[in-house]
């Protein structure tokens, strides 16, 4: 019996089989929204076992674990409970992985034990001690290390999340010690937006101050601080913004209004919602501008509603697995903003993802109201998202940026990712991408020029973002 896994999964025409054996199985990656840290990169980290490389700090397969009845000292290990051994968490998760029938971490998961550990086995609790066994085995060698990973999957460049008064001594490291993958930061402060949280937000004003050598009081200080650290990152070779937000911001202020609410909130006074609004709304758009003049691409993550079990918030923190889908409309707001961006010539090219798979369509057409030459794709509708990022996912970004927008110039797909076995994502989405072109070319649908469509894969795959980001690897 043919495995699980095998060389044509998802491949369901010889169409599909051609253009991803010859167009896109051999592109490299560029990886240019993850979270992996840049300390384990510089490190070179290796770990003890596949429990730890692959359960540890992933939320997904916490959740799911959850839902399956697992204790949470079984699952993320900081359960009231305590932390299990990582062998009783694996035998969870092998458990959780025989109701998981549908879910994409059923497919990724087999893709990662066959691609990284030679396992083409189906993972449920009958098979677990072996693959346990042959997975740790394999672990032990040379190779299998944080940038030994990164060389087998083909990365060429990968872009990190990184907070604006982080020191990035990890990322001079790495590019000093001649390692062959880039590794970049990309600007991320979402906690500037906290403003509604006058103790999180001051302390880490405070740490901007420290960051940035200049003492914060005002609106003004606080953009000086950004801009200084701003060309800081440029200066280490980041080309990527990243907002996340609940929704956009673009709610009408003054410089006068701004210059106040800064100094209330910098007072330690709690600030009202019309003042947290209005604030976030000039944050957003100071950012934006900001990245305009640098040549930088932004990237807006919304739709989002986070950290939704209070207790749980309280006993772990923030990318524990409680967050959802939310619900907030898009389009007057998001026009608002880059109507006001585009008067001023500030208007950056930008990736809009949204997590809510409502606004695919939505942001498909309003996309096309702001691009322009010379760049190719100035807006972009971005990869299926976190909860997206998976069959229903995919193809329904897929084909709304192919009928309402130009699927040819699209940058494709990330790993929005802690673990260094996600490049499996990448290869999901390009054999879902190939199905679905080659079963149109079979229904006569798209032209039968393999060669042509074989092109715009290998674009996608690759080349769109290379060009996109100007990373030129």
């Amino acid at each position: 019996m043919k495995p699980f896994i095998n060389d044509d999964f998802l491949l369901t025409s010889d169409a599909a089989k051609e253009l991803f054996h010859n167009y896109a199985e051999k592109m490299p990656i560029i990886d240019y929204h993850c979270h992996l840290p840049p300390k384990e990169i510089a490190d070179d980290k290796k770990w003890d076992n596949i429990a730890q490389v692959w359960l540890g700090g992933d939320h997904y397969k916490w959740r799911q674990m959850r839902t399956n009845g697992y204790a949470e000292r079984l699952c993320s290990g900081r359960g009231e409970d305590g932390n299990a051994p990582d062998y009783e968490k694996f035998l969870a998760f092998a458990g959780t992985m025989e109701r998981l029938v549908k879910n994409p971490l059923f497919d990724w998961s087999h893709l990662e034990l066959a691609r990284y550990f030679g396992v083409t086995d189906i993972l449920n609790t009958k098979t677990a001690p072996s693959i346990w066994e042959k997975c740790n085995a394999e672990m032990q060698k040379p190779e299998f290390s944080a940038r030994g990973l990164m060389r087998r999957s083909n990365v060429k460049l990968v872009c990190t999340t990184d907070d604006p008064v982080d020191s990035l001594e990890y990322h001079k490291a790495i590019a000093a010690s001649g390692f062959d993958v880039k590794v970049l930061p990309a600007w991320r402060m979402d906690k500037a937006q906290k403003i509604a949280e006058p103790a999180v937000w001051n302390e880490w004003m405070d740490q901007l101050s420290a960051a940035a050598g200049i003492e914060i009081k005002t609106w003004d200080d606080f953009q000086t601080a950004l801009q200084k650290r701003h060309d800081f990152f440029a200066s280490v070779g980041s080309r990527l913004s990243d907002y996340g937000i609940t929704e956009i911001f673009a709610a009408p202020y003054t410089e006068s209004d701004i210059r106040a609410i800064f100094a209330k909130a910098r007072s330690k006074e709690q600030v009202t919602g019309e003042e947290e609004l209005k604030f976030k709304s000039a944050w957003l758009y100071e950012g934006l501008v900001m990245d305009a003049k640098a040549d930088w691409t932004t990237q807006l993550h919304f739709g989002c509603l986070r950290d939704n079990n209070k207790k749980m918030f309280r006993q772990m923190g923030p990318d524990t697995g409680f967050d959802c889908i939310g619900d907030w409309s898009v389009t007057e707001s998001l026009t608002a903003l880059l109507n006001r961006l585009e008067e001023n010539g500030t208007l950056p090219r930008t990736i809009l993802y949204s997590l809510n798979p409502k606004d695919n369509e939505v942001l498909a057409t309003l996309m096309g109201c702001f691009q322009k030459g010379p760049d190719a794709g100035r807006l972009q509708l971005g990869a299926a998202w976190w909860f997206l990022d998976q069959k229903d996912g995919m193809r329904r970004q897929i084909e709304a940026l192919g009928q309402l927008g130009t699927l040819g110039r699209f940058v494709g797909m990330l790993t929005d990712s802690r673990s260094f076995l996600s490049y499996t994502r990448h290869e999901y989405f390009r054999r879902l991408l190939c199905k679905i072109l080659g079963e149109e070319i079979e229904r006569g649908e798209l032209p039968d020029d393999i060669a042509w469509i074989g092109s715009i894969v290998s674009d996608i795959s690759f080349n769109n973002a290379n060009a996109y980001f100007k990373f030129n690897v």
